[in-house]
């Protein structure tokens, strides 16, 4: 509307001119610029027509429901009609969204497409930091010295009992490590050589949901489904309007989902199938629509399947949530998982077994060799990055949007399939703003960005003034406005928060505008205090 607005100024101002040149010309040189401006307003005039046209054609197309992602209801094609990449064979009678907005950040160090199997790691550790919501000291169910099989229950919470969580590999318990207030950081186990599952008597195939709940509970499987909106772990009381889980992650340096999957369909199939029994509603599969080829994702059943296209985050499940069923202003529970998750859910359900068996990408351009290899969550990270030169260097438990910094004493995280390195950036760059003669990633047209480079931490700037611009609409495939409901977390504007959308966004969500803001603002932090006021607040 802006636009027809100053196509209309523009036609007056014409008008205008037309008027004063044909008072003050000759008859007939008058007549000609007339008659010339004339056409030109008219022209004019029939685009204004035109453009109202499409934009009532627009507003109410969206107000019947019909997507504007997947039809453009408009009356002219859209840009990315006209010159984006033409969608592959496969995805033609597919529902498909397109995501206009958004960065991939280009990085050097991508993992290579094989998995190497001879990466082998000794020490793993059950967090209960990993799992949002929970007391900061669990009850613990081990202690230094005992022996446990894969899926043992290790600790609980003490306000939600039922909740179990259960030991990633068999082995020793070597160490329980605490963190500030004597919180448990850490439980440690040194891992048998042979893998041992402890035994499961699986619930009946026509077992009740409820049955089916209390099983999951104890089994040690339940923590990885989490909840939104605030994603906790998942409420067993709240049956959830439905159910997602995307397939693939866009973020930089990414795993390949699909070497997850590779030979254990059987098992993610058996993973969708229990939870089309937790769910009324649907279990969505966020599929990748940017490949050629399909993935082998689209041969699972049961499950509806979107595919998406795009920059980062098209990956991530809240934006994919938010195009196709948004949670809303937080009179809707969702359940979501992950690839890992499902897999995990699936071998216990199919195989009777507690194997948390992962494929992770070791990924950065400090590696020597940057490569698949499979683990189990969990895994210490020193070990994993064995051989590789680590000097002056980040070593990040998940990608550098989102990762944890912990070192190669660290282990791997329960929702992480990744371990990024970078090279730190402790070097002061005189008039970087300036003169940025090294390259780095930006989404501002001004510093162009010519390849895949080597990224450092450093941010080249520090917390500032927080300016107002249009820098997250640019990253951000969400209609909600980023900035003002940061600012309004940060002064406790309890309406406000839930008006601009809050219930739809985590940590993830905002992790890339965080990336952009010229005010370098932790968005990431800010907003997981929202989240917390809101749930203290009920």
């Amino acid at each position: 509307m802006r636009s027809t607005k100053r196509l209309a100024s523009y036609l007056f101002l014409m008008l205008l001119v037309n008027l004063t040149f044909q008072s003050q010309a000759s008859a007939n040189g008058g007549n000609l610029l007339f008659y010339g401006l004339a056409a030109v307003a008219l022209l004019i005039f029939f685009f204004i027509v035109i453009s109202v046209a499409d934009n009532f054609m627009v507003i109410e197309s969206n107000e019947s429901g019909i997507n504007g992602d997947k039809v453009n209801m408009g009356l002219y094609p859209k840009l990315s009609e006209l010159f984006s990449k033409s969608k592959p064979a496969y995805l033609e009678n597919e529902h498909v969204y397109t995501l206009n907005k958004g960065y991939d950040i280009p990085l050097e160090g991508a993992a290579s497409s094989s998995v190497d199997t001879n990466t082998v790691a000794t020490r793993f550790a059950a967090m209960p930091p990993d799992f949002i919501g929970l007391m900061p000291i669990p009850a613990l169910e081990v202690a230094v010295g005992d022996s446990v099989k894969a899926g043992d229950i290790v600790f609980y919470d003490k306000k939600k009992s039922r909740i179990k969580f259960a030991a990633p590999v068999s082995g020793e318990v070597i160490e329980i490590n605490r963190g500030l207030k004597r919180s448990i950081a850490n439980i440690v186990i040194l891992a048998d050589k042979d893998q041992v599952s402890r035994s499961y008597d699986l619930p009946a195939a026509d077992a009740s949901r409820e049955d089916l709940v209390e099983f999951l509970l104890t089994s040690g499987v339940w923590p990885g489904i989490r909840q939104r909106p605030y994603n906790v772990v998942a409420d067993p009381e709240v049956t959830p309007r439905d159910i997602f889980i995307s397939t693939f992650s866009t973020a930089p340096l990414a795993a390949d989902s699909k070497l997850a999957i590779a030979g254990r369909e059987d098992v993610f199939q058996a993973g969708v199938d229990t939870l089309r029994r937790l769910t009324d509603g649907f279990v969505y599969l966020g599929l990748d629509g940017r490949e050629d080829s399909t993935t082998p994702y689209a041969g699972i059943t049961g499950a509806e399947k979107r595919y998406f296209r795009g920059a980062h985050p098209a990956g991530n499940v809240g934006v994919q949530m938010h195009h196709i069923h948004p949670v809303g202003n937080g009179e809707n529970t969702v359940w979501t998982l992950d690839v890992n998750t499902v897999l995990l859910l699936g071998e216990v359900m199919k195989n009777g077994r507690y194997n948390s068996e992962r494929v992770v990408a070791l990924a950065g351009a400090p590696l020597d060799a940057p490569r698949h290899v499979k683990t189990y969550a969990g895994a210490n990270l020193g070990e994993l990055l064995k051989g590789n030169t680590l000097e002056n260097v980040r070593v990040i438990s998940g990608d550098v949007l989102t990762g944890d910094a912990v070192g190669t004493d660290g282990y791997l995280g329960f929702f992480k399939n990744q371990v990024t390195v970078l090279e730190e950036g402790n070097e002061a760059e005189i008039f970087g703003w300036l003169l940025p003669l090294k390259p780095r990633a930006s989404v501002s047209a001004t510093i162009p960005t010519l390849g895949d480079f080597a990224a450092t931490t450093n941010t080249h700037g520090e917390k500032r003034a927080f300016v107002v611009n249009n820098v997250y609409e640019q990253v951000m495939p969400m209609d909600i406005y980023t900035q003002q409901l940061m600012k309004a977390i940060l002064v406790n504007d309890f309406e406000a928060m839930e008006g601009l959308g809050i219930y739809e966004l985590v940590e993830e969500d905002v992790a890339l505008a965080e990336f952009a803001c010229v005010s370098k603002q932790p968005l990431q932090n800010i907003l997981r205090e929202g989240l917390t006021t809101m749930m203290e607040q009920g």
